[in-house]
């Protein structure tokens, strides 16, 4: 990783602002075949998973993505039956009914809940209470990379691409937006770009593309004005939906992300919490190129320990 050659600041908003006008053209990779099912599921639960994340503390779109997964979006016999949604077993606490499924053995016990809404009461409870859980309450509401990461390494599931089914579900139907209930993005006085030396972020150019990296708080809109740029573009630029929420350490590029990795990048060995963006963003790839290079459609979930072509 180097800085930008170039320490003028004004130099580097002409050089930012001409990318910006070259590459303004970029579509969205990110359109994803959306079923109706989990559309009608997402609507009908997300004023109960907003209301627990005021309550408990739990991101909405976690919530949200965990009763998509583990119900079927409400239609498994476990979840039709037995109004389970969240796959919670009995556990030698559980003193109310229980049903018996097949899941890890043939012969596994689950809860059985009078009603859907005592299923999520039930797994909010559950995740506050588990000592093992207590961990994830220090991320931030919006940090569902970090949640989904966590639930699967504290044992939550035992499938190993559970945490980056969750990430793939959230960010296909844009669940984050349910973790917040407004964005508040700081504006600067002046429509004009601000000053070099009020610069934030410091701009970085590798695998000959430009980007910054976020800081804790930071929005693509306040990343936008600070150098210059429409947010729309950097959405494009970094293949992502108006509103995407950025986390510590994310890369912002400011220009269109290449066909492939460069060398000597010829693999990734996927790890837990990755989706295909995350990992196309870590080496400036197009998100549609990866899925090419690996001979996969775009409904396909990285599991810890694929191996990927990058080139």
């Amino acid at each position: 990783m180097k800085k930008f050659e170039n320490n003028d600041p004004h130099s580097f908003r002409i050089y930012a602002l001409s990318v910006f006008f070259l590459f303004c053209s970029l579509g969205f990779v990110a359109a994803q075949r959306r079923l109706k099912v989990y559309e009608e599921y997402i609507e009908k639960y997300k004023d109960i998973a907003r209301k627990h994340q005021d309550k408990y503390k739990i991101p909405s779109s976690i919530t949200l993505a965990q009763g998509l997964l583990e119900s079927g979006a409400g239609k498994s016999d476990l979840a039709i039956k037995s109004n389970n949604h969240f796959g919670i077993k009995c556990h030698n606490d559980w003193k109310g009914e229980t049903v018996i499924a097949k899941d890890d053995r043939p012969d596994d016990c689950f809860r059985k809940y009078n009603k859907v809404e005592d299923s999520y009461e039930d797994h909010s409870l559950f995740i506050t209470q588990k000592p093992r859980y207590r961990k994830l309450f220090d991320l931030q509401i919006t940090d569902y990379k970090g949640w989904a990461t966590g639930l699967q390494t504290a044992g939550y599931a035992t499938d190993k691409a559970y945490a980056n089914k969750l990430i793939k579900l959230i960010e296909d139907y844009e669940l984050f937006v349910y973790d917040v209930s407004s964005r508040k993005v700081k504006k600067h006085s002046s429509k004009e770009p601000v000053s070099g030396l009020l610069y934030r972020h410091t701009p970085y150019k590798t695998f000959g593309l430009v980007y910054v990296i976020a800081k804790r708080g930071d929005t693509f809109e306040g990343i936008a004005q600070e150098f210059g740029f429409k947010p729309k573009d950097l959405y494009k630029y970094n293949e992502v939906p108006e509103d995407f929420p950025l986390s510590e350490g994310d890369l912002v590029y400011f220009e269109k992300k290449k066909k492939k990795a460069e060398s000597p990048y010829y693999e990734h060995v996927v790890k837990v919490g990755e989706s295909m963006h995350s990992i196309s963003q870590l080496y400036g790839i197009q998100v549609k190129n990866l899925y090419k290079m690996n001979k996969q459609d775009m409904e396909y979930v990285p599991t810890e320990g694929d191996v990927l072509k990058l080139r």
